[in-house]
């Protein structure tokens, strides 16, 4: 398949006949945003690299059994095949933590004081980054995943609720106790995260 701009299906048909260069040319193209994704999950790079080989072969397994159906969307398949790998592996490892909700919520990811200033300022706010990704591990899984996809993958209420098979108000409603859980966290920590 010589030509790049290949549209998704044109590259997946091009597969099935045989010219392996139009999987090869897709792998290329989601390539970082797969791998990004399952990164920010697991946040570990040999591991990502792992799951990131588990989805493509798993997408050229489906490919050949007849399991893909075209509907536009090739990326949120993949990603949703990686998704699903992620989650498979967080399960076997069974390290989260559940918190219990409470009735306060507070944007932490929109404070004005991390927007700009000195070097001490991204200093300290690069810790309260890591701080919060921290926190954000002990989040029940569906929470987790909530908060990960928006926040650090970009995507947006209805394309969470795609990729996690829900509806919008439930997508809505996981990232609403994701913040409460992570609020109370801060508070048993004796965290100071909007402050310098």
């Amino acid at each position: 398949m010589e030509e790049y701009h290949a549209d998704d299906h044109r590259l997946v048909e091009a597969f099935l006949d045989g010219d392996h260069s139009g999987i090869e040319l897709l792998i290329r193209r989601y390539r970082n945003k797969v791998y990004t994704y399952i990164l920010l999950l697991v946040k570990n790079q040999e591991l990502a690299e792992d799951i990131f080989q588990d989805t493509f072969i798993k997408v050229i397994r489906s490919l050949n059994q007849g399991k893909y159906q075209e509907n536009g969307r090739f990326l949120s398949w993949v990603m949703r095949i990686a998704h699903n790998l992620v989650i498979d592996h967080f399960r076997k490892e069974k390290q989260m933590k559940v918190v219990s909700n409470d009735n306060y919520e507070t944007d932490l990811f929109n404070s004005r004081k991390l927007a700009d200033g000195t070097v001490e300022d991204m200093l300290v706010g690069d810790q309260i980054t890591r701080e919060v990704r921290m926190l954000i591990d002990y989040l029940p899984d569906e929470q987790k995943e909530v908060v990960i996809m928006r926040h650090y993958a970009g995507l947006s209420f209805k394309e969470i609720a795609e990729q996690t098979n829900v509806s919008i108000n439930t997508a809505l409603g996981r990232m609403r106790y994701a913040l409460i859980n992570l609020r109370k966290m801060i508070r048993e920590r004796n965290l100071n995260l909007t402050s310098y």
